[in-house]
């Protein structure tokens, strides 16, 4: 494989953005296998419908994310979340409709980090991607869609300036049975 781009074209001179030790990178190539073990780990809330494999994994890394870097309006963003250089989680903004200027915020964290480290891990996340939807892009709208499966994220969405703006009924299959999908939003106050 070529040298892994380090840049989107998009977000032009700045592709990373820190908050103390905390900070975004474009994905790196080296961690696409941790962040299939968290997929796999935490499919429950996820719109994945199968464990990924490592060629699974590859082929959507060569094929999929490494186009991003050159795109000028790629229809996602993502990024490295790192604490003192240390991969803990990834995410970014999906789904981006650059007609609407909307995007859909996704975040993994690190399996073993959940439990303890939810509410802060999320709250840093939030500060860091707004940087870059409203800031850098221009957006003006930025929106979770989660399966209602995670209570404890409707307040840190609320503390960190989300509104509720949906509820979905019924509206995923996770298991045997049908789950709502909660929508909240935030949009860009300088736009």
């Amino acid at each position: 494989m070529t040298k892994w781009p380090t840049k989107y074209r998009v977000l032009k001179n700045q592709n990373i953005f820190s908050n103390g030790d905390f900070s975004l990178v474009p994905l790196r190539y080296e961690d696409r296998y941790n962040i299939m073990k968290w997929r796999n780990e935490q499919i429950y809330h996820l719109r994945q419908n199968k464990k990924l494999t490592k060629k699974e994994q590859d082929i959507y890394f060569k094929n999929v994310i490494s186009k991003l870097f050159f795109d000028s309006k790629p229809e996602q963003l993502l990024f490295s979340f790192l604490d003192k250089d240390k991969l803990i989680s990834y995410g970014g903004l999906v789904h981006i409709s650059w007609t609407n200027k909307r995007a859909e915020i996704s975040f993994v964290i690190k399996t073993e980090l959940e439990k303890k480290y939810f509410k802060s891990l999320w709250s840093i996340f939030i500060n860091l991607i707004e940087k870059i939807a409203f800031k850098k892009l221009k957006l003006n709208k930025i929106f979770v869609y989660a399966f209602d499966l995670r209570p404890h994220l409707y307040p840190i969405l609320k503390k960190n300036g989300f509104n509720f703006e949906a509820n979905l009924k019924k509206h995923v299959k996770v298991g045997k049975s049908f789950k709502d999908v909660i929508i909240y939003s935030k949009f860009n106050e300088n736009e």
